[in-house]
């Protein structure tokens, strides 16, 4: 048996926060630590936070995220504020210095009504001359072109099942790609599948979608360590302020 919230161990065994390993994970603590109160939108397990607060930070900390299974891990640190909704549902009203959206969470948003209520809200959180700091990945990389059982990734769960996750595309619908993520045994046994949409949105719709809700973008890079957007950089790193 495969639970949700074997789903959401293995997903901290996938992509743990590590900022021995990633570049990213350093850039996104750099802009926490020197917040006073700080969203994370799209939490998840809400490893971010919690090397936050193991690193020092004293000031406010929340994490909002619609998975249950994600969400009570999270809760594994009581001294988070942890809420459960998707971006359109935080009702905070000018609370916070910085928002974030880690790990290509904002890809999640798929739908152009859903994207403006989304960083509606967002921008309502933040405090006058607040920052919304987030990364998608650019279309021109076509990362899901490597989305494929070929590239499946083998790791051992807490349980010390060794597991199999593998990826499918299903769709690539204009900016919107559609895949399955399934996990298995050793043997081929199937144990659970995801199936996930992502939009994949270039600079100039970006941006048109941010300066629509009243951000103006700071600083926007191809990469962790500040390098300029490119046609194929892997990533559009964005920091965007509430004006």
């Amino acid at each position: 048996m495969f639970t949700d919230a074997d789903a959401a161990a293995l997903y901290d065994l996938l992509n743990p926060w590590d900022v021995n390993r990633y570049r990213s994970c350093v850039f996104y603590n750099d802009l926490v630590m020197a917040a006073d109160a700080v969203l994370d939108v799209g939490c998840g397990t809400g490893s971010m936070l919690h090397q936050a607060r193991e690193l020092g930070h004293r000031g406010r900390l929340v994490g909002i995220d619609p998975d249950p299974a994600a969400l009570d891990r999270a809760r594994r640190r009581t001294d988070i504020e942890w809420v459960a909704g998707v971006a359109a549902d935080a009702a905070w009203d000018r609370e916070f210095d910085l928002a974030t959206m880690a790990s290509n969470a904002f890809q999640c948003i798929v739908g152009d009504e859903e994207l403006r209520t989304s960083l509606a809200a967002i921008r309502r959180a933040l405090r006058d001359g607040g920052r919304f700091a987030f990364e998608t990945r650019n279309p021109g990389a076509r990362a899901w072109e490597g989305w494929n059982p070929g590239n499946a990734a083998e790791v051992v769960d807490e349980a010390g099942r060794t597991l199999r996750v593998s990826h499918h595309v299903e769709s690539v619908v204009d900016d919107v790609v559609t895949f399955t993520e399934t996990t298995g045994d050793q043997d081929g046994t199937v144990l659970y599948v995801d199936r996930t949409s992502l939009r994949f949105l270039d600079v100039p719709r970006l941006g048109a979608f941010l300066s629509e809700a009243g951000f103006e973008i700071e600083a926007q890079h191809g990469g962790w360590d500040h390098e300029p957007v490119t046609g194929t950089s892997r990533s559009i790193v964005t920091i965007a302020r509430r004006v």
